[in-house]
């Protein structure tokens, strides 16, 4: 059991855990991911770790966004997760590669948190740009404040920061003549996709974290594979972070939507029973 020390919203959909897990704490680094499970009839649903202190705890961040990960925000603190496995997956490549945009979309601002502040540590300058739907989505935005030059806050309805997506300020940057010497993308898979898209004429290296369909983690049932320059690689051993000007966005988001019909009826029976 691994114990639920805090646990808060950050908007209606998005949930914030901090827990107790040293064994993981210890040996995690940024961009690795954890298997959560909420109870022995729950899903494996893995996340990647939004923060860890080193020691003792670890910090998750969870879209209600289908019947596990609604099942996980019904947890409160004195609550346990069944198990958590981790940390999973190849680290973040980490060093000083100059002026590094960060670009985190709707949830995926919790998972390039740790990312940014590791590679300011390592001496980069960093720009961040988060992004959503609405202002009710966006999060951290004091968090990124702390150690980037920058902080661009886009939604698409303009409730918050610039009406518009998150390729909009990058576009702006690269065609401007800015320095940029990397961009590091997370987020739904189409955001991803099209902030490879914007980078790609100038050559700019993007790397960005995918979030594959995934059940075990190591590498063993091959749910999570995805095409990169042509060939087969597997999320959670080769990954999570590819070159975005490698990888088939099409192929992955047709995987992404394979059981859309299933995840329906178990979200809406989870919810029933809720």
């Amino acid at each position: 059991m691994i114990p639920i020390l805090q646990a808060r919203n950050l908007s209606p959909l998005v949930r914030w855990f901090r827990l107790e897990a040293p064994e993981i704490s210890q040996k995690a680094r940024a961009g690795q991911f954890v298997i959560c499970r909420a109870d022995e009839t729950g899903e494996r649903i893995p996340l990647t770790i939004a923060d860890f202190d080193g020691d003792r705890t670890i910090e998750i961040v969870v879209q209600d966004a289908g019947a596990g990960t609604h099942r996980i925000n019904q947890l409160q603190a004195g609550d346990a997760f069944l198990n958590v496995a981790g940390p999973l997956g190849r680290p973040s490549e980490i060093e000083n590669f100059g002026t590094v945009v960060c670009v985190g979309g709707g949830v995926g601002i919790a998972p390039v948190y740790p990312i940014a502040r590791a590679l300011k540590q390592a001496g980069c300058r960093i720009i961040s740009i988060l992004g959503a739907r609405n202002e009710d989505l966006i999060f951290w935005e004091d968090r990124f404040e702390a150690f980037s030059e920058k902080v661009i806050v886009t939604t698409d309805d303009g409730s918050r920061g610039r009406k518009g997506v998150v390729t909009g300020p990058l576009k702006e940057m690269l065609e401007g003549g800015a320095a940029v010497d990397r961009v590091i993308a997370i987020g739904p898979a189409i955001m991803m996709k099209f902030v490879s898209l914007t980078t790609a004429p100038r050559h700019v290296k993007t790397i960005v974290s995918l979030n594959s369909i995934m059940l075990d983690g190591t590498g063993m049932c091959g749910g999570c594979r995805v095409s990169v320059n042509g060939k087969t690689q597997f999320v959670c051993v080769d990954g999570p972070e590819f070159d975005g000007h490698q990888v088939d966005f099409d192929i992955l988001m047709d995987r992404l939507a394979a059981y859309q019909e299933e995840e329906h009826e178990c979200r809406l029976k989870e919810r029933n029973h809720s």
